[in-house]
């Protein structure tokens, strides 16, 4: 297998502990400085980013292998036996347990610079630019698995909040390290990563029930911002 290309790495556990200090946010007596936090599946994509990255890693006929394990987990979502969580832990555990993190990075590497066109919503990219432009601190935060994400943050050069997947010694063990990374758990991970949020101007933008606690958070929220206009008055999923 050849050599994984270089890219930033995702935000250890470690690296989370300790809040950004002022000097690093840019922070002034004149004005606090702008964080803007971006949804990834459906607010900047057109649709759910991973399920079809596992059917591009694992190929259509590993994929319905492995898929058909979590027929009666799926059942018992639909029939609110099993919440999304669970559900999702389910997920990892099928796919990813035993697999190497050096390959599913490579995979990652791949999906995003095959998928980039037809996954991404334009509307989003040049928000993400203009939000970059402003000087605001820019960042995904996504319940996505971060592993498979950052490629898509290097590509937009800003940083990844996801959900964690446990690694030892380089293999997955098909676990989530710590919580998914939606609802309260997207501010926790911020507050984490940047401190306190009270003290930026908090501008975020989310599409489901996932993102309203971020979106409560913000000072400026943008629900379903890149979507089309009929479907910006749908509820949450």
């Amino acid at each position: 297998m050849s050599p994984h290309p270089k890219t930033l790495p995702p935000l250890s556990a470690e690296a989370e502990t300790q809040p950004l200090p002022p000097d690093a946010v840019g922070l002034n007596a004149d004005a606090n400085p702008v964080l803007s936090v971006f949804d990834f599946d459906g607010t900047l994509t057109r649709h759910d980013s991973f399920v079809p990255f596992l059917k591009f890693a694992f190929g259509q006929r590993g994929f319905n292998q492995r898929i058909l394990k979590l027929a009666l987990p799926s059942l018992g979502y639909l029939t609110r036996r099993v919440d999304r969580d669970r559900l999702k832990a389910q997920l990892i555990s099928t796919f990813l347990k035993g697999i190497e993190a050096a390959w599913l990075q490579q995979q990652a590497e791949a999906f995003c610079l095959k998928s980039w066109t037809r996954l991404m919503r334009p509307s989003g990219l040049q928000a993400v630019a203009g939000e970059l432009r402003s000087g605001a601190l820019v960042t995904l935060c996504s319940a996505s698995p971060a592993l498979v994400l950052q490629p898509f943050a290097t590509r937009l050069g800003i940083r990844l909040i996801g959900t964690e997947l446990e690694v030892v010694d380089g293999v997955l063990t098909g676990r989530i390290a710590g919580h998914n990374c939606r609802c309260e758990n997207k501010v926790l991970r911020l507050e984490s990563v940047y401190g306190p949020l009270n003290q930026y101007r908090l501008r975020a933008w989310g599409d489901t029930r996932g993102d309203r606690e971020l979106l409560a958070a913000a000072q400026d929220a943008h629900w379903r911002h890149f979507h089309p206009a009929w479907r910006r008055g749908l509820g949450a999923r």
